[in-house]
């Protein structure tokens, strides 16, 4: 089978539609590999010219605006109960400890940590439900989620399509040697993120639990 023949008969709007769906569920707080699918697709751009990296990074844009904003109503809506109820639907995503890194996030950043979360895995399916949940302003949670939405798409997307137009020649010289290479940069990559992800969650819900166990002092007369 010709791959790169197949390739160049996928409709470039299937492409387009696939990656704003994809970050648009993730962003809504469903764990999805929204990161993963926008830098297939354009990496798949620099390859195929009938995939227009701007009209992608557009619509990743989109997808990432609409489905945090989906997210903060529906938090906004559901409050606390609507933790819970994540919790035991992805008990790996939205346990304690990882809630209790997000809200520390939101409680020292505000909107910056909306508009930064969105380049961060944990915070990236968190930032819209939970700033519902937190009742932040909906103008300031539109704001860093219209820049971040819109740095974190269009950045990515411009990056990973000027690597692969430098590296088409190479790659294609050496494909197997490049997908190797390829692939074991992203799972140490992946593994990186999981692995100071876990310590920052335990890290904070061990200061939870030192918080809740400082004695409390009553005065002089007790």
């Amino acid at each position: 089978m010709d791959v790169q023949g197949w390739l160049e008969t996928v409709p470039a709007v299937s492409i387009y539609l696939l990656v704003a769906i994809v970050i648009g569920v993730e962003s809504v707080g469903i764990p999805l590999p929204g990161e993963i699918v926008l830098v297939a697709a354009a990496l798949l751009a620099s390859q195929h010219g009938h995939i227009d990296p701007y009209v992608l990074a557009a619509c990743a844009s989109a997808g990432a605006v609409a489905g945090d904003s989906t997210g903060y109503v529906i938090g906004r809506r559901g409050g606390r109960p609507l933790l819970a109820w994540l919790a035991r639907k992805f008990p790996r995503h939205f346990g304690e400890s990882q809630v209790a890194v997000a809200e520390r996030s939101f409680e020292k950043w505000g909107m910056w940590a909306v508009f930064f979360g969105r380049f961060i895995a944990l915070l990236r399916i968190f930032a819209g439900p939970l700033a519902g949940v937190l009742k932040m302003p909906y103008w300031k949670f539109l704001i860093a989620n219209l820049l971040g939405g819109v740095v974190w798409a269009g950045g990515t997307t411009v990056v990973v399509y000027e690597v692969g137009k430098v590296a088409e020649d190479w790659l294609k010289r050496f494909s197997y040697a490049g997908l190797g290479v390829a692939v074991l940069i992203g799972l140490a990559s992946l593994l990186v993120v999981r692995r100071r992800t876990r310590k920052a969650a335990h890290k904070a819900a061990a200061e939870a639990a030192a918080e809740e166990t400082v004695p409390v002092s009553t005065g002089a007369g007790d």
